[in-house]
């Protein structure tokens, strides 16, 4: 068993007979109150803060100690390496790891567990909510046990991969840290589009955290028109630590932005829904002409009316084009499978297509 196996191990045994004293409780209880509300309004703490909490993360995986009002604890189950392989979701998770690098079909499973249950999850400085957890995670490591190593950490009610850390995929004597800036953007790239796909959608941003004992990177991929990153990455000695935080994936067919437009500013969500081939050759028209048509103060049933052109031939070939995108989203694993008919989905999918079919730019 890993040393860090039996570390945890060791502090859940320990954990199960710690009570917390109630005046240390309430201390962490209003200490935690206080970081939230400074952490709305000073971005410099976050910084200084988010560094210690990436690290924590990865030295205690599950709090050994921790105030009853705060976190419930948690107690992971092991897998055996022929568990996981066996197992719907730990299948999968191994096929498309094995698909992105090929190399690491001949890595060894050296540890694996699932973890469920509740914990406590703040809304804002004063509410907290419960949220359900339900994460299998599996580590892989070159043989010999000095190697290559990637850890994923999976939602194993939906399959999809929320955190993967890839560490000593760089020779000791040039660590990953030691790379330029440049180079190591190559490197987050390489790996956000081997397990996730079109990385080049993304607008990016990097930033030194403020760590004065060691030399920590956060990587930013926000989608366009977003304020959120999509994923989040630390950079830090040998290791690249990538998290999914964001919503719905960049979308990638956008030609000409602006053919939806929402108080002056193009709206991307629903650009990404008008950029539709399909709906450019029904109107036999080009996506600059269409937006030079929308320009006018024209909705795209207008534009369609003009041209003999019903309403309900262009729902149906906005909303079979998504429905055909969720559906492909779903079988490779990048959002949750809902497991309605393409019948059902074309259903729900209408309330929301046919405002933006109806939609008029407004006009100075």
């Amino acid at each position: 068993m890993p040393i860090e196996s039996k570390i945890r191990e060791h502090l859940h045994k320990e954990a199960e007979t710690m009570e917390c004293p109630p005046a240390i409780s309430k201390r962490i209880e209003q200490s935690y109150s206080q970081y939230l509300q400074r952490k709305r309004s000073e971005v410099t703490m976050k910084k200084r803060l988010i560094g210690g909490i990436v690290a924590a993360a990865i030295l205690i995986p599950t709090a050994a100690f921790a105030a009853p009002p705060l976190i419930e604890m948690l107690t992971r189950t092991p897998m055996t390496a022929e568990q996981v392989k066996v197992d719907e979701v730990g299948k999968a998770t191994l096929e498309k790891l094995y698909s992105a690098f090929p190399e690491t079909k001949s890595f060894e499973i050296i540890d694996a567990s699932n973890v469920q249950g509740d914990v406590f999850k703040p809304i804002d400085s004063t509410d907290l909510t419960k949220m359900k957890v339900n994460q299998t995670s599996i580590i892989l490591q070159e043989k010999g046990g000095t190697g290559k190593k990637i850890t994923l950490h999976i939602n194993a009610g939906t399959g999809e991969i929320e955190h993967v850390d890839q560490e000593n995929w760089e020779p000791k004597v040039k660590p990953l840290i030691t790379l330029t800036n440049q180079e190591i953007k190559a490197k987050v790239d390489n790996l956000i589009d081997k397990m996730y796909g079109n990385v080049k959608e993304y607008e990016f941003a990097m930033e030194q955290m403020e760590n004065p004992n060691q030399k920590v990177l956060m990587l930013n991929y926000i989608i366009k028109g977003s304020e959120k990153p999509f994923y989040q990455v630390f950079v830090h000695d040998n290791s690249i630590n990538l998290t999914r935080v964001g919503g719905e994936p960049a979308p990638s067919n956008i030609k000409v932005e602006g053919l939806f437009t929402r108080n002056g500013k193009p709206d991307y969500s629903y650009d990404s829904i008008l950029n539709d081939d399909k709906l450019f050759s029904l109107l036999k028209i080009s996506p600059t002409e269409l937006k030079q048509e929308l320009a006018k103060g024209k909705s795209v049933a207008d534009i369609a009316a003009s041209k003999n052109i019903s309403k309900q031939q262009v729902y149906e070939v906005i909303a079979n084009t998504q429905v055909e995108k969720q559906m492909e989203a779903e079988q490779n694993g990048v959002v949750p499978k809902n497991n309605r008919s393409k019948e059902q989905m074309l259903k729900n999918i209408e309330p929301k297509l046919l405002p933006i079919i109806e939609h008029k730019t407004e006009t100075p």
